[in-house]
C-alpha cells in the first residue's frame, strides 16, 4: 500500500514539474571594487613659481610590461622615462600603474584618479590631455570613449582600437595615432582600420607610421618633440 501510495505521489509530482514555468526573479546587489593605484606625478619647474597660473596635465598609460607592484617599471618607457634623462615639459605628467600583469586597464579607476589629482592642483581643466602605448594606447581609446567631454587631445602609440564605438569619441577632439609597420603584438591594421574610420566621420586625425618598426613604435613617437608642442596647442572645445 506504501509503495502504491508513493508511485502515485511521484507521478503527480513529475506531472506538476514537466507543466511548471520558469521563474524570472528581480533583484539587485551594489558591487564594490577596490583598486590600488600607485602613480608617479611630474610637475614643470615653474609650477611653484607661478602660484598664480594654471597648468594642462597629461595623463600617461603605460603598456603591459610595466604592469605590476614595483612603480619603478614605469620609467621605462614613454614621458617618464624622458623625465629620468633630464627632459623638461610644461605640464603636469600623471602617470599610473596598472597593478595587475595580466589584466587590462580599470579605467574607471584612473579616471577617479585623475579627478583627484586634477581637484587638488593647479590644474587647466581645459587642457588635460590622454596618451598611452600598446595596452595603455588601447585603455586610452576606452577613456576616449567612455569620457569624451575630458580631454582636449590624444596621442595613441601602437594600443588596440574600440572600432565599434569610434563615434562616441568627442569629434571635437584632435587624434595623434602612432604605429609600426612591422608590429606582430598588435597589428598596424588596428591603427589603420580606426584611422580610417574616423576620417571617415571628420575627425580631426594625425597618422605616423614607422616602415621598419615593430612593436616598439613607442620609443621614437615619445622622443618626437612636435607631439609635445601639439599637445599645448590643443584645448578642449
Amino acid at each position: 500500500m506504501k509503495y502504491i501510495l508513493y508511485v502515485i505521489l511521484l507521478v503527480i509530482f513529475q506531472s506538476c514539474a514537466s507543466q511548471a514555468k520558469p521563474v524570472l526573479v528581480d533583484s539587485e546587489m551594489e558591487t564594490n571594487v577596490k583598486e590600488n593605484l600607485a602613480y608617479y606625478l611630474y610637475y614643470p619647474e615653474d609650477y611653484l613659481e607661478k602660484s598664480d597660473k594654471k597648468f594642462p596635465i597629461l595623463l600617461f598609460l603605460h603598456g603591459g610590461g610595466e604592469s605590476g607592484d614595483s612603480l619603478i617599471t614605469v620609467k621605462r618607457n614613454g614621458p617618464p622615462k624622458l623625465i629620468v634623462q633630464g627632459k623638461k615639459f610644461p605640464f603636469l605628467i600623471l602617470a599610473p600603474q596598472n597593478p595587475d600583469a595580466k589584466k587590462w586597464w580599470n579605467t574607471r579607476a584612473v579616471k577617479q584618479l585623475l579627478d583627484s589629482i586634477v581637484e587638488g592642483n593647479r590644474i587647466d581643466k581645459n587642457r588635460i590631455y590622454l596618451t598611452g602605448l600598446s595596452r595603455g594606447g588601447g585603455a586610452a581609446w576606452e577613456m576616449a570613449v567612455q569620457y569624451p567631454d575630458t580631454f582636449a587631445a590624444m596621442a595613441v602609440v601602437c594600443g588596440m582600437t574600440p572600432l565599434p564605438y569610434a563615434s562616441w569619441i568627442n569629434k571635437k577632439m584632435p587624434i595623434w595615432v602612432f604605429h609600426g609597420e612591422k608590429d606582430k603584438s598588435i597589428p598596424i591594421e588596428e591603427s589603420e582600420t580606426m584611422v580610417a574610420k574616423l576620417k571617415e566621420m571628420g575627425y580631426e586625425v594625425l597618422f605616423t607610421k614607422y616602415p621598419k618598426v615593430g612593436h616598439s613604435a613607442w620609443i621614437k613617437a615619445y622622443e618626437t618633440e612636435a607631439l609635445y608642442d601639439w599637445f599645448m596647442k590643443q584645448e578642449l572645445k
